[in-house]
């Protein structure tokens, strides 16, 4: 697995190849929960043991990989459209994740030379347009060693958002936008500036420019966050959770991720989706109750993430409201 920690609840690492098309793997009967939504378990043959779910568009197209990143099995990243799971690695890589998508078919993600026993590997960010692959890096003279740098989400106006990490291994978020090359730091208002400043990861925006994400609000406490393009930031904290992360958020400013309540062995990692004026809504997997992470939402509210079944495996997931 990378050097990540976010989605990484979930996220992991990268891969190689041409485009290929394989038959999914039969998924889950649909299940409902007490949650209202309808469950299905998505998993890709190739390794029905560990497969996460990172985003989804408009058109129900998702974005996830396949793989651990453990030593020997590294991940590979793919799209998922209509039971068919598509092969998206960037050329030469060693393991790749494919973490979002727009509407407009372009993809971003990050990727890896590596995959080591001790699952510090480099990564760097990427996107997909018209077929051709880039590499992007946030301009610094003050990387991890081994660099850090992922993207993580992508709007249909193709500016996309990320992180770095930096020598003191704190992370610094950015957006990207893909047309005109530049980059723009996204700050928590009134925080310290440099290296003095929180850590922060920015996951996802939606077409209105509002990015979500999570930062570190102390040394004990992470919260979610959603920055709003008019400037006005909004910290979304779960009542009596230690850490709430926002991966996802869409047209509707409907913010998903997850929140971790209890510690040690009783510790447990539910999804959640909040709207405005509505406040969070915890949302588990029923075959992954407290083990649960919400990745992505589209703008008819579909939810795309992962959850942890009896057995250890990580498992994708689709919930339809």
């Amino acid at each position: 697995m990378m050097k990540i920690s976010l989605r990484h609840m979930g996220l992991a690492a990268v891969a190689s190849g041409a485009l290929a098309l394989t038959l999914a793997a039969p998924a889950l009967a649909s299940t409902q929960s007490s949650s209202g939504y309808h469950f299905r378990t998505l998993n890709d043959q190739r390794d029905v043991t560990f497969n996460q779910l990172l985003g989804i568009n408009n058109e129900g197209v998702i974005a996830g990989y396949f793989g651990s990143g453990a030593p020997g099995h590294p991940n590979k990243g793919y799209r998922l459209s209509m039971g068919n799971y598509a092969n998206e690695n960037f050329p030469g890589s060693v393991q790749t994740q494919v973490t979002g998508l727009n509407d407009l078919g372009v993809t971003v993600g990050f990727w890896s030379t590596q995959n080591t026993a001790n699952n510090s590997n480099n990564n760097f960010g990427f996107y997909r347009i018209d077929g051709h692959y880039h590499t992007v890096n946030f301009p610094t003279g003050n990387n991890a060693s081994p660099q850090v740098d992922q993207l993580l989400g992508v709007n249909d106006r193709d500016v996309a958002v990320g992180f770095y990490t930096n020598a003191q291994g704190n992370n610094r978020g950015y957006t990207y936008n893909i047309r005109t090359r530049s980059f723009t730091r996204v700050l928590v208002p009134g925080a310290p500036g440099g290296e003095a400043g929180p850590s922060l990861t920015a996951t996802a925006i939606n077409n209105a420019g509002d990015v979500a994400g999570f930062y570190a609000r102390s040394s004990s406490q992470t919260d979610a966050f959603l920055a709003l393009h008019n400037g006005r930031f909004i910290t979304l904290a779960v009542p009596g959770a230690s850490m709430t992360q926002a991966f996802g958020v869409n047209d509707r400013d409907e913010v998903v991720g997850a929140y971790t309540t209890g510690s040690g062995s009783n510790a447990a990692t539910h999804g959640f989706t909040w709207r405005p004026g509505y406040g969070f809504r915890t949302v588990d997997d029923p075959h992954g109750l407290g083990a649960t992470t919400i990745n992505g939402v589209n703008d008819a509210g579909d939810l795309v993430g992962f959850y942890t079944d009896s057995a250890g495996n990580t498992d994708g997931m689709l919930a339809l409201p």
